[in-house]
């Protein structure tokens, strides 16, 4: 087995690696860091849980050296701003015997700190885009001297209506870079990035795309409708002792907060994060999954996501994933470090397509699971699951415009029809007189 001691690696880094705790790279890490340290554009696919975050960080922190320029060497993008606090934690704990200086940078966060902290000088920027276009246009943050450019789950980032931001980005960037991108799965649009931006790049490829790792135990329930999956959920939680650490999976922030309302009796044990929750409040929740003081935790996707979770012992998709390329990451939050993980999911007949989306990337079936006799099916249904009915037989009928201003009678002297002016009035008059004139002179 290779250990770190075998990539020649720097006395730093050994010494950090020893206080983590790691003796050996994951294959992810040990077939990445030749190919990295070569300088070619690299481009890694492996599941999450693989190291990956690490894959690209040895080797860059390995060939990075002291300096004391103000602009960044090496810029990492990633999709959230979970993500970029932990990259930079993961950089803390890397580079704890290093003299560098590492700076996160992401929204809904104060700006004007940020511009000083950039000001003052930096070696690695952990950016989401948004917030890496606002230092850049503002001229604050100077990309010339960026030499390394990571790309971190550029998928998601594009899901999440990003692309115009990292296509300026990548245009603005010094032509003469190592790319690194890495990430579970790849679309087309993320292999488009690729061939226009990226120079012969080499793959760093352990599972073929799509595939989910053997080691997780899939299967499925059929289930009619919302508070059937509630009851279902609180049976398994009920009665299940091995889910001790349970990410579940919504496709919306209300069914994340309608779960919360529903399962009060599991109210010290679970967590909800999601868009509308307070970053501190998020950080919170996570934390409190990740040292074990509550087992559940309801997440989105666009949420979790940006978070790497250790130790996730099921996965539950409560809703079907959007596409099947979420489902491989979601479900990739188990099974790590050589240890078995479950993978669960609640699907209704209006997710069944989904499901055979899913299993034709995969090339597997997912099994069905019998449903407890001890779970009552219920008959009750969400606004959102209610059929909606029409009369055929009705017709539209167009509505006459009818006035709505208040009607008032008219005042007496309002009443009396316009003349003219004074000497219109006398002219008349004359007229008139003249026309009888001669009318009785005959």
């Amino acid at each position: 087995m290779t250990s770190f001691n075998d990539l020649n690696l720097s006395k730093p880094l050994v010494k950090a690696l020893n206080d983590i705790g790691f003796e050996s790279p994951t294959p992810v890490q040990e077939k990445a860091y030749p190919v990295i340290m070569s300088g070619k554009d690299t481009v890694g696919i492996a599941q999450t849980g693989t190291g990956k975050t690490f894959a690209y960080l040895i080797p860059i922190l390995r060939q990075l050296t002291y300096s004391e320029q103000r602009h960044p060497r090496v810029l990492i993008v990633v999709p959230t701003r979970e993500l970029v606090v932990q990259v930079v934690d993961e950089i803390g704990k890397l580079a704890k015997y290093m003299s560098l200086r590492t700076l996160g940078v992401y929204g809904a966060s104060n700006i004007n700190i940020q511009k000083q902290k950039v000001y003052d000088g930096l070696d690695i920027l952990v950016a989401t885009p948004g917030r890496l276009m606002d230092l850049t246009l503002s001229r604050t943050l100077q990309l010339g001297s960026v030499k390394k450019l990571v790309i971190d789950e550029v998928d998601e980032m594009l899901n999440l209506g990003f692309r115009p931001q990292l296509m300026r980005i990548l245009d603005v960037l010094p032509p003469k870079r190592q790319n690194l991108l890495f990430s579970a799965t790849l679309s087309e649009d993320v292999e488009a990035i690729i061939e226009n931006y990226f120079n012969a790049p080499e793959y760093v490829e352990l599972i073929s795309r799509g595939t989910p790792l053997e080691k997780i135990i899939q299967g499925y329930y059929q289930v009619p409708n919302f508070y059937s999956k509630i009851n279902l959920l609180k049976h398994l939680l009920s009665h299940d002792k091995n889910m001790k650490r349970v990410l579940l999976f919504v496709k919306n922030k209300k069914i994340a907060d309608d779960i919360e309302g529903e399962l009060k009796d599991f109210a010290d044990e679970m967590g909800v994060i999601h868009s509308n929750k307070s970053q501190p409040h998020r950080f919170e929740m996570v934390k409190q999954f990740q040292d074990g003081s509550i087992r559940l935790l309801v997440a989105t996707d666009v949420i979790a996501r940006g978070i790497d979770m250790t130790e996730v012992t099921h996965v539950i998709n409560f809703d079907i994933a959007k596409d099947p390329d979420s489902y491989i990451h979601r479900i990739g939050r188990t099974g790590r470090a050589d240890k078995t993980g479950i993978a669960l999911s609640f699907i209704t007949p209006k997710e069944m397509e989904g499901r055979e989306a899913i299993e034709a990337l995969m090339n597997k079936k997912i099994p069905l699971i019998k449903w407890p006799k001890a779970v009552e099916l219920s008959e009750e249904l969400t606004k959102d699951e209610l059929p909606v009915t029409r009369d055929k037989n009705l017709k539209k009928i167009k509505k006459l415009a009818i006035p709505t201003g208040a009607f008032h009678e008219k005042k007496e002297k309002n009443k009396k029809v316009q003349l003219g002016g004074k000497r219109r009035q006398e002219k008349q008059r004359r007229a008139l007189v003249k026309s009888r004139s001669k009318r009785s002179g005959r």
